[in-house]
């Protein structure tokens, strides 16, 4: 019988000789001649780049109106205090995610309530989400984990029967559809990341987009201290500060650059979709693997890869495979911590043991490296990777 190889943490020769990344923002010749121009601009921040970005976006999603922000946790906080979140308010949302979607509620002096996920696709369970409303839920942020859509139609149902405001948090999803109909132009309000992992960039950014001029109009106004005109809107000195507000404003410098990082962005998408069927075809040969489900009504757009070990066939745990597939120069990742695990959150009350498929799913995952920089050889070196490390651990 053949030796296995060692692993690279006992010793033996990693398969990459250097670290590849879960994630990598790109940046080519154009967008840093379109940041050059913008700094040669008249505007460097309130300035007419970022109306030109939030309109290539609008059109991008499909949707009437887009709004642009300093962060995606910035849209999160925006987009609850435009649906009137507030003291009092309960706001359900999954405990897989970032922090930020929870976090928003916080923010407004809500209260948040996590729902348990569905065991396929891990998006928040609507019958879930149905248990959990009272007459004091506000809203329900739900999100595209992964960059999968939600159960956006059931979830809306819900939220109209109750008289309950729908956030899509699509920091995942940009690029994917749902019923063929782009993310975007499918909840009331929908927010995305433009962080460098994400399918654009801008550095630092985040959009809201919706089909009501009204909350388009109340987004504007807090992302700036909550002054009802924009400076380079402004006609002489006078201004008014109607509500209290933040700074929560998009850069022209950051702007241009996202405007030139969407004109890529379907081929963006293409190349991860590419990588995510590789990986599946793959990982088809390996029982120690559950690869991520891909519901037929809808497309994602593979922000993530995620994969969920079958713990009962290994030797080992999550750690141990985690470790030794960062060894063979593989970043994998872990997305996410459970929210209502943090320090604070269990301050709060919260105490583990209350949404069972999200900590069951947490256990076992891990986020392979996915994005559009990657070769096929890069794919080729983590499917051996984990072929090697699994296989060295296999009972």
């Amino acid at each position: 019988m053949t030796a296995k190889p060692a692993l690279a943490i006992d010793g033996g020769r990693p398969v990459r000789p250097a670290m590849l990344p879960y994630g990598r923002h790109r940046v080519d010749q154009a967008d840093v001649d379109a940041v050059v121009t913008a700094l040669h601009s008249d505007w460097l921040t309130t300035g007419p780049a970022v109306d030109e970005f939030e309109v290539g976006f609008a059109k991008a999603v499909g949707a009437p109106y887009a709004v642009a922000v300093s962060s995606g946790t910035a849209a999160l906080h925006a987009t609850a205090f435009a649906a009137g979140v507030g003291p009092g308010d309960e706001v359900i949302t999954t405990p897989l995610t970032f922090a930020a979607s929870a976090n928003c509620a916080l923010y407004l002096g809500a209260t948040v309530v996590f729902a348990d996920v569905r065991p396929d696709t891990l998006n928040l369970d609507p019958a879930r989400v149905e248990a959990s409303i009272t007459t004091r839920t506000r809203a329900i942020v739900t999100v595209d984990y992964t960059g999968q859509p939600s159960d956006l139609d059931e979830l809306a149902a819900i939220g109209a029967r109750h008289s309950v405001s729908l956030i899509e948090d699509a920091s995942h999803s940009l690029g994917a559809t749902y019923h063929a109909r782009p993310v975007g132009s499918l909840a009331r309000l929908t927010t995305f990341s433009l962080h460098p992992v994400k399918h654009i960039t801008t550095g630092e950014g985040g959009m809201i987009t919706t089909d009501d001029p009204d909350l388009a109009a109340r987004l504007r106004t807090f992302r700036n201290h909550g002054i009802t005109r924009e400076h380079h809107r402004r006609e002489d000195w006078r201004y008014d500060m109607a509500e209290l507000g933040y700074n929560y404003r998009l850069s022209d410098i950051q702007a241009a650059l996202g405007l030139s990082q969407l004109e890529r962005l379907g081929d963006l998408i293409a190349r991860r979709r590419q990588i995510a069927a590789r990986y599946t075809r793959a990982f088809a040969a390996l029982p120690e693997i559950e690869v991520p489900v891909a519901l037929p009504d809808r497309e994602a757009a593979w922000h993530l890869y995620v994969v969920r070990l079958r713990l009962e066939g290994l030797r080992v745990g999550r750690t141990e495979v985690f470790r030794a597939l960062r060894g063979e120069n593989i970043g994998v990742n872990v997305h996410y911590i459970p929210v209502p695990w943090h320090s604070y959150y269990e301050r709060l009350g919260f105490r583990r043991g209350g949404w069972p498929v999200a900590e069951d799913a947490y256990e076992r995952m891990l986020s392979l490296p996915i994005f559009p920089a990657m070769t096929d050889a890069d794919v080729d070196d983590v499917v051996h990777a984990m072929d090697k490390v699994l296989g060295h651990y296999r009972r």
